[in-house]
């Protein structure tokens, strides 16, 4: 299982109780946090030479309070316009990345997410698919724009863990309280497919991507 994050703490809030589950399986499970997440404190709350640092450290905390303990950090920066270069690099790491764990599910923003580094995450991820010949399953997380999902998961027997991998981030739930926000939206979730008890997360199911004939990319 590889789960593509922008910011370290987006690998909990959108695809945390499937990773859980996957981990509670038995299943060996890499996450990859593409940006620093600098850009996350908008009011200098932290010290600004320490805060990437702290964030990644959050991350990892949050991370085993879910069974996962493989995780790569790729410390791009956040909240940025990216160039046509900056996209290709994003697709060359993304491409190896996924080239090099040979996933059999992989997990990414889905295509609607609001935020622009999540979009552009979404993007590049969809191009490694593209580029890497992958065939398994892949699918879309939400986190800041919740979807018509195609697949909803019951994470209940997981659910604290989650919560407790949310408040490792305690640089950005001194912003937003994503535990009231997060676990509510999977509480929503469970209306219909779980009878409106516990938790459950939403995902779209994204069509196996393939190079075409003749591409070398």
């Amino acid at each position: 299982m590889l789960a593509f994050a922008p910011h370290p703490d987006d690998e909990i809030a959108g695809p945390g109780g499937c990773l859980a589950l996957h981990r509670r399986a038995g299943d060996p499970v890499r996450v990859v946090v593409a940006s620093t997440g600098a850009a996350g404190d908008p009011e200098a709350r932290f010290d600004a030479a320490t805060y990437a640092a702290r964030r990644e450290d959050e991350s990892r905390r949050g991370l085993a309070e879910i069974g996962v303990g493989d995780a790569v950090y790729w410390r791009l920066p956040d909240n940025c316009v990216l160039s046509d270069s900056d996209y290709e690099l994003g697709f060359e790491l993304a491409t190896a990345a996924i080239r090099e764990y040979r996933p059999d599910v992989v997990y990414l923003p889905w295509e609607a997410e609001g935020h622009p580094d999540h979009h552009a995450l979404h993007r590049i991820v969809i191009e490694a698919l593209r580029r890497s010949t992958f065939v398994g399953l892949a699918f879309g997380y939400e986190v800041w724009n919740a979807m018509v999902p195609d697949v909803v998961v019951d994470i209940t027997a997981v659910a604290e863990q989650k919560r407790r991998g949310i408040r490792a981030h305690a640089t950005q739930t001194a912003y937003v309280d994503f535990e009231h926000t997060i676990l509510g939206l999977n509480a929503y979730r469970s209306m219909v497919h779980a009878r409106g008890r516990g938790y459950c997360e939403g995902l779209r199911r994204i069509a196996p991507i393939a190079a075409p004939p003749g591409d070398a990319t």
